[in-house]
């Protein structure tokens, strides 16, 4: 008769590498790569759903096997939002909120790697103060200027949104001296390219 396979029981102290650590909520990566310029009627329609995930190890699988933003062509869009909020304008949770919005220097392509992943890690690790507040992150890939933004819920509440910012400059490591900019999804439906700014810390 055969032995059966004797498993050490773990001790106490190790760690356990088959247990998940959950996050408190789930997260979509969302694709865009348009071909030339979209307008607002259009936008959207090459916009795909990669992957949703809901634990650490998950998103670090994810992380690791995708392209980093310093990597994707220009015209390029990344958007990790909460599960059941789609990256856009309309959405029921978007259509009253807005975006800070931080430039990469130019230059140096590992900074905008460093800054997406530092975002992504405070929007998971659910690191801002009112992160209900919190609808996901975007990073634009653009031939003149990368960006990176943080879409939020309510627009209207100024001290709110101020506190996401400063939080969001910090996350960045956003020099002092450099400004980022919140701007309303309604002013930029409404006002198009002349929308300004809500916004400044």
């Amino acid at each position: 008769m055969a032995e059966e396979p004797t498993t050490q029981p773990q001790q106490e102290g190790e760690p356990e590498f088959s247990k998940k650590h959950p996050l408190e909520t789930k997260w979509t990566l969302w694709f865009d790569n348009p071909n030339g310029k979209q307008k607002q009627a259009t936008w959207g329609q090459t916009l795909r759903a990669v992957y949703t995930f809901d634990t650490v190890e998950d998103f670090w699988c994810l992380y690791n096997n995708i392209i980093p933003p310093s990597r994707l062509s220009p015209g390029s869009d990344l958007h990790l939002f909460r599960e059941g909020i789609e990256p856009k304008w309309e959405d029921p949770r978007c259509e009253h909120g807005g975006k800070w919005t931080a430039m990469v220097p130019k230059g140096n392509k590992q900074i905008l790697d460093t800054m997406w992943l530092h975002g992504v890690l405070g929007c998971i690790g659910e690191q801002f103060d009112d992160g209900e507040e919190v609808c996901g992150i975007v990073v634009n890939v653009r031939p003149k200027q990368d960006r990176i933004s943080i879409w939020t819920k309510t627009a209207a509440n100024e001290a709110l949104q101020t506190n996401v910012g400063r939080q969001l400059k910090e996350m960045l490591q956003v020099p002092d001296q450099a400004k980022i900019g919140f701007m309303a999804h309604a002013d930029a439906k409404r006002d198009e390219r002349r929308a300004k700014e809500r916004y400044t810390v």
